[in-house]
């Protein structure tokens, strides 16, 4: 496929080396890397790979669900959406966790896309019986019969995910301060009344998804799920985490019969060690050799209470 000067290509490797691919996550740059691969060489053309109710449903083109969201008109349009996944996603997996990061992309990714294909099919209900000289009629006709590509529907889902673990930020929407509960929600009116050519219905679908994780049985669902096909067979729950270091992961929590206490004291987690400075960590090692010193001569005292 030939192209031109890609300048919105060009501004996203140069902000991915800005940031560093060694401190971008592992889920995070796989995924905007396959992006940009889909880009350089799409498997479809546009018209093969936008989805529509009329495309997906009637014409039984599901494969369009998949292609959908990884393919980008432009390069501009491939830079807003990968820069904008950049930094939610690196936020994201830290505190969840890579495999759960890559769980949950994959339920948006789909859900994105069969929410979108039901709201098309809500609209072209609700004009059933319209009267055509409804001046609404013409703008619900043309959310139902267009054909939408890109990853910013599962971008709005993620969006609602990040500002749910930050209830009490707030958000600069164009420069206009508006609190982390309704910034998604008025993204998606100024995004559509900035550039009327991108897809309301799209995004729309993505802040219900996002909303159906947040505050619905969405993330009940997939815990479920993630249950059932483990396979350790002991029941777990993914749990996430942060080391002072900045590292995040999963720990999980497992639910077994108790044991007798232990004396741990001296023992610490790699992740609590990890946080400290090479001075505090040489100073733990002393005194921990310290407290085991005087350990072994209690022990010793006790065993030979004549030898004082």
């Amino acid at each position: 496929m030939q192209r031109g000067f890609q300048a919105g290509l060009l501004l996203l490797l140069v902000q991915l080396f800005q940031e560093g691919p060694g401190n971008i996550p592992a889920i995070t740059l796989a995924v905007l890397g396959f992006n940009v691969y889909l880009y350089v060489f799409p498997p479809a053309p546009p018209l093969k790979a936008c989805m529509s109710l009329d495309q997906v449903y009637r014409n039984k083109e599901w494969r369009r669900l998949f292609l959908s969201p990884l393919h980008h008109i432009d390069d501009w349009h491939l830079y807003f959406n990968m820069a904008s996944f950049l930094w939610k996603g690196m936020r994201l997996e830290r505190r969840l966790g890579g495999p759960w990061f890559l769980y949950l992309l994959s339920v948006f990714f789909l859900l994105t896309g069969l929410v979108y294909l039901l709201l098309q099919a809500l609209m072209i209900k609700l004009m059933e019986g319209t009267d055509s000289s409804d001046p609404l009629l013409e703008y619900v006709q043309a959310f139902s019969r267009e054909c939408a590509v890109g990853f910013s529907g599962v971008l709005f889902a993620l969006k609602i995910v990040n500002n749910h673990f930050n209830p009490g930020g707030v958000t600069y929407v164009m420069n206009i301060r508006v609190s982390n509960q309704f910034a998604s929600w008025v993204e998606l009116v100024l995004i559509y009344l900035i550039a009327p050519g991108t897809s309301l219905v799209a995004h729309l679908a993505g802040v219900l998804v996002g909303q159906l994780y947040t505050v619905g049985p969405l993330k009940t669902i997939m815990e479920a799920c993630a249950d059932m096909i483990s396979s350790d067979g002991v029941t777990s729950r993914q749990r996430s985490y942060y080391s002072f270091s900045g590292y995040s992961g999963t720990r999980r929590e497992y639910f077994e019969e108790p044991r007798p206490a232990e004396d741990h004291t001296s023992d610490y987690s790699e992740s609590y060690i990890s946080g400290l400075t090479e001075e505090e960590q040489i100073e733990l090692a002393i005194r921990n050799s310290l407290k085991h010193r005087e350990q072994t001569r209690r022990r010793e005292t006790e065993h030979h209470p004549g030898d004082s």
